[in-house]
């Protein structure tokens, strides 16, 4: 990065160089004459304001492999610069037309071209993008997001998220890193190396999973894969916070009784039209993640939950409940016995005919 005091260390020489010249070649007047043309004509390569209309800021990416010439024809065609030939001419007299940094940069109204690529030169114009991960989204789904966002690969993402060595690295007791990318709103440059955005997902995790944390998983007899698998299903069942402690406790209850989960978003995950409503048929897919057939929890995550359904997992509210159904308003109705459970089925099933008779009747 060139230090201010260079920038205009390399002007001054610009301008003795053609004062030079022109003292040499002509008389004393004209060389003035034209060494206040050469100055004018260098204020305008260099400090003339670059003025628009709204909106008064402007944005410009610069990707891996774009040239000057390509950066200022996007300058220009946002409207930024008036002049892509004085642009050039200031940029090249700098000797700033090989080091542009990549990045989502954002202009004001008013910039001149030394401040404008001075900002392009060092960086200091470019502007975090916001990534927003949901909870319990899949890795597919988080490496389409950082790929549209950030204008990255989503396969060489996907590529990273199984990488033997990467998982080893990180100590991620799996094959892959499903449940292990922490949700959550991250800041990223335009086109941050895809490792450097996987590896931040993982720091979030471990943030987050502290010692305090391990020691509960050890109170529970659980491993942490366990942990985050439980955690994963949990976090596709309800989306109602104050529900994630009861759904937990529920399969905490079943599991120590040997019972099948019987979780419908294990159903989901192995679907290759899902997500959608699920029929009968899809309970008997032979898959080591139908937890209609299988008991116990299935090989591995099956989502990255976010922090309240691994909370939830570790301290699991304490209840007899081991059933639970939608009751058609957003919730969930809890049972303790099958019979209990069978009539919520039935009003979850007649709430749900009267919503959709309604609709019927208002379309």
């Amino acid at each position: 990065m060139n230090a201010p005091g260079t920038v205009w260390e390399n002007i001054r020489i610009a301008v003795l160089r053609i004062w030079s010249v022109k003292k040499a070649r002509f008389p004393l007047v004209t060389g003035a004459v034209l060494l206040a043309t050469a100055s004018a004509f260098l204020a305008w390569v260099f400090l003339w304001p670059n003025w628009f209309s709204a909106p008064t800021e402007r944005v410009v990416y610069v990707s891996r492999g774009d040239t000057f010439n390509r950066v200022t024809d996007s300058l220009y065609a946002k409207g930024i610069i008036r002049s892509k030939a004085a642009l050039k001419i200031a940029g090249r007299m700098l000797g700033w037309t090989t080091e542009l940094k990549v990045g989502r940069y954002v202009f004001s109204s008013g910039l001149s071209n030394l401040t404008i690529l001075s900002g392009l030169h060092d960086g200091s114009a470019r502007t975090l993008i916001p990534v927003a991960i949901p909870e319990g989204v899949r890795m597919t789904f988080i490496a389409g997001r950082v790929g549209r966002e950030l204008g990255l690969d989503s396969t060489r993402v996907m590529d990273l998220c199984t990488d033997s060595a990467l998982i080893a690295s990180w100590n991620v007791p799996a094959s892959s890193l499903e449940g292990y990318l922490m949700p959550d709103t991250y800041f990223f440059h335009w086109q941050t190396d895809e490792r450097a955005v996987v590896e931040r997902f993982l720091h979030g995790f471990r943030q987050f999973y502290a010692d305090s944390l391990v020691r509960r998983q050890e109170e529970l007899g659980m491993t942490l894969h366990e942990v985050v698998t439980l955690a994963s299903i949990v976090d596709r069942e309800t989306q109602l916070p104050w529900e994630r402690g009861v759904v937990a406790g529920v399969y905490h209850n079943r599991l120590r009784r040997g019972m099948k989960l019987e979780a419908d978003p294990t159903i989901q995950y192995i679907l290759p039209d899902g997500p959608r409503r699920l029929l009968y048929n899809d309970l008997r897919i032979s898959s080591p993640y139908n937890t209609y057939r299988n008991r116990g929890l299935p090989p591995g995550p099956i989502g990255n939950p976010g922090r309240e359904a691994i909370l939830a997992v570790l301290y699991p509210e304490k209840h007899e409940y081991l059933y639970f159904v939608a009751d058609g308003k957003g919730g969930h109705t809890f049972s303790r016995s099958y019979a209990e459970h069978l009539r919520a089925v039935r009003e979850f099933r007649r709430v749900r005919r009267e919503i959709q008779r309604q609709t019927n009747l208002d379309s």
